[in-house]
């Protein structure tokens, strides 16, 4: 047998509605084989969907009319109709895939082995099971015909339900009596039948009541039933699902968080940090274990649809849930004395009313009191050794820091003693600048840093400039920058001046009007005196004799070019 590959489909029914082939998962190299919704992309069956397989695996179809899914050589479906006379495969406009027999008959049928999801006219009886994909939590749920009632239930051991049509008041009575076995999407509602296929109740979903419309109804992850309508170019959504209340559901929030309306998840107050015991009692000694109270106005999703464990008080009940090392939570309603024993459970769910039952959540002994590392009575006496440890060590730092600074701070005797002397130098004009102990030290970083040490000989320019006059080189110390003439005697008329004003002995310092009188060369300047105490004394004798004579012919010394008297050197060049 050939077929037509046509982007992994194998099959397509008439009105090219639904199509038959693989289809990849999120995963683009694992497929899964499907029946699918062709214009909205919608997977309706699926015949590996917890099995992908890869692009080299086989679909086949064999000639002893047996059709099976085969990865790495192995069987992972199968119709199991080998030797039952199947002839014919087809795909209904119905989106069910058949296999049928030489005489028409139908040997085996997709609407036998539904997934997830049901359709419209497809026959959901008693023994038949939707299971959704499992969750984050890896809890799945399922829909099942169970005692009478067709029921959701989580996939706990044992398993819980927590929601029964019997129990929908959103339900229309049609018959009273009877136990539910059969049900059929048809047209906008959901109709329920017993073993004589007499309508019991009805469930309406959508209030389009067009009945050549195709109806989905799946079973998702989060364990709601949700309804839509396929159309030729989208699929509708319906604003009615089951159960309807989100908190409903026992995986709402996370296992033992409590659901609120508006899908608010809070912690309960037994369980502060949000953590339950997960490992199994039964390994521990009963003294390990204990029940803590989850409040009092709290239900669980299970509660309206199980038969209570005992009929007892609530003393009784925990102790009984005490000495059952499977029971993980217990539940007591206080005006039926009702007892709820539970081995696995999810959310709780809160109650806005105040009505509700008596929660206990079992945890181990040093769990209690919500720290659920350790016993927190046991760890006070940490707790409170750490704190005062931590301020002990606190307020010795800051006793070292304040002492340290002090020290730091604090100042030699012999600097805090002020002499006469020192207070007379101080009072006297034209001396140097005089720093304080706290500015040295200051400026040394606490003496740390040798001031001059790394500087170079221009730093103390007035040595440099003495320098390069004994050698010649007045025309060193000018900038580089000035545009200056090697053979203009202005400049180093104006630099042996202003060597003068800068001498050691303020008895060789020039007025200024001699200054004046050198710069515009009324008198003749003569080459200033090295820094050398011997020539300081030198040349200070020489300018004395002419200063007494008066004459302003001295080439060796600023004479006064007015013949004018020599004056003192503290009024000559006094401080300025």
């Amino acid at each position: 047998m050939a077929w037509i590959d046509n982007n992994g489909l194998i099959l397509v029914s008439n009105s090219s509605k639904f199509a038959f082939g693989f289809n990849p998962t999120k995963d683009v190299t694992l497929f899964l084989l499907v029946v699918i919704h062709v214009s909205s992309s919608t997977i309706v069956w699926s015949a590996n969907r917890g099995s992908p397989v890869r692009y080299d695996d086989n679909f086949v179809f064999d000639e002893t009319g047996n059709a099976y899914l085969e990865s790495g050589g192995s069987t992972i479906w199968s119709t199991k109709t080998t030797n039952k006379g199947v002839s014919v495969m087809e795909l209904r406009d119905s989106g069910n895939l058949i296999l049928l027999g030489k005489d028409g008959s139908t040997i085996w049928e997709s609407f036998s082995h539904p997934v997830d999801s049901l359709l419209s006219g497809q026959n959901f009886t008693q023994g038949m099971k939707l299971v959704s994909s499992p969750n984050n939590n890896n809890l799945s749920y399922s829909l099942e015909f169970k005692s009478g009632d067709m029921l959701l239930s989580a996939s706990f051991k044992p398993p819980q339900p927590y929601w029964a049509m019997g129990k929908d008041e959103r339900r229309t009575i049609n018959q009273v009596g009877g136990d539910v076995t059969s049900a059929i999407l048809d047209g906008n509602s959901w109709k329920i039948y017993d073993q004589k296929e007499v309508l019991l109740w009805q469930f309406i979903f959508n209030d389009n009541q067009d009945e050549n419309a195709t109806r989905l109804a799946v079973l998702g992850e989060y364990g709601y039933i949700t309804f839509s309508t396929l159309q030729d170019d989208s699929i509708v959504a319906s604003q009615t699902r089951i159960p309807q209340d989100e908190c409903s559901r026992p995986a709402s929030c996370d296992p033992y968080i409590i659901c609120y309306s508006g899908n608010r998840c809070q912690c309960p107050s037994a369980l502060p940090s949000c953590k339950p015991e997960t490992a199994s009692f039964c390994n521990k000694p009963k003294d390990h274990v204990d029940l803590v109270d989850a409040g009092d106005s709290l239900g669980y999703s299970a509660l309206g649809f199980v038969s209570p464990s005992a009929k007892t008080d609530l003393n009784a009940c925990k102790t009984s849930c005490l000495g059952n090392c499977s029971c993980a939570a217990m539940f007591f309603d206080s005006s039926s004395g009702n007892c709820f024993m539970f081995n696995q459970i999810g959310s709780l769910k809160g109650s806005i009313n105040g009505a509700g039952f008596k929660s206990y959540i079992k945890v181990s002994a040093s769990q209690e009191n919500g720290d659920s590392g350790g016993g927190g009575k046991g760890r006070l006496p940490i707790i409170f050794g750490i704190v005062i440890c931590t301020g002990l060590v606190i307020l010795g730092l800051i006793y070292g820091g304040i002492r340290y600074q002090r020290r730091k701070n604090k100042l030699p005797d012999s600097a805090k003693e002020s002499s006469e002397e020192d207070n007379f130098l101080e009072g006297l004009t034209g001396m140097p600048i005089r720093f304080s102990y706290k500015e040295l030290q200051n400026a040394t970083n606490n003496f740390s840093i040798k001031l001059g040490q790394e500087s170079s000989e221009k730093s103390h320019f007035p040595s440099y400039a003495f320098k390069m006059m004994e050698e010649g080189k007045l025309t060193d110390l000018i900038d580089r920058n000035l545009k200056v003439e090697e053979e203009d005697e202005r400049v180093s008329t104006a630099i042996k001046v202003s060597l003068w004003c800068i001498q050691d002995d303020m008895s060789l310092r020039p007025s200024m009007a001699k200054v004046v009188q050198m710069l515009e060369g009324l008198c003749q300047v003569p080459s200033p005196p090295t820094s050398s105490q011997m020539g300081t004394r030198l040349f200070s004798g020489f300018l004395k004799s002419l200063s007494g004579e008066g004459t302003s012919s001295g080439t060796s010394g600023p004479s006064d070019c007015n013949s004018d008297a020599y004056l003192s050197a503290v009024r000559l060049s006094g401080p300025r």
